[in-house]
């Protein structure tokens, strides 16, 4: 099998830039997941390799709600300096709800400013509000194992779930 269809397991090697051709991520691995209509990738990218055999190449230009999101600010967070560890630095991440939303609702944000003894907190996606350019060639397609599709992802080997 090689030709992209419900429920193979497809292999991808990408790049993604922004309209302008700057590199926003090298695809340094290959993308793999379960096709079909999983949620394992944009729908928009998914689309487009419907269907498409090994070695084909599509580009696929999404805007920011077919990606990442818009920006929202009501997700930037500042924080008192006291609660964080003392070797704190832009970039690095933590766990965290937004205010007003119940614990299920939890985001990853990240220090984007250190100020006296304040921080500033981001909840948005690094790429949020930007309007992406993916390109990928179909370097490999193979038919999902029942338990994939069953629990809608892929399996490396490994995989011990017991949803």
């Amino acid at each position: 099998m090689n030709t992209v269809v419900k429920n193979t397991i497809v292999t991808l090697d990408y790049s993604v830039t922004d309209p302008d051709g700057e590199l926003v991520d090298a695809g340094q691995e290959p993308l793999v997941y379960l096709h079909g209509g999983y949620d394992d990738i944009f729908p928009l990218i998914e689309e487009a390799v419907h269907e498409k055999k090994v070695g084909e190449s599509v580009v696929v230009k999404m805007q920011p709600n077919d990606a990442f999101g818009e920006y929202d600010a009501q997700l930037i967070q500042v924080e008192s300096r006291k609660g964080f560890p003392k070797e704190l630095e832009v970039g690095m991440q933590f766990e965290g709800v937004p205010d007003g939303e119940d614990d299920d609702d939890i985001l990853i944000y990240r220090v984007t400013e250190i100020a006296d003894d304040k921080v500033v907190l981001d909840g948005n996606h690094p790429l949020a509000g930007m309007a992406l350019v993916f390109t990928c060639t179909v370097t490999a397609v193979r038919p999902a194992s029942a338990e994939e599709i069953e629990h809608g992802h892929i399996h490396d080997g490994d995989c011990d779930h017991d949803d």
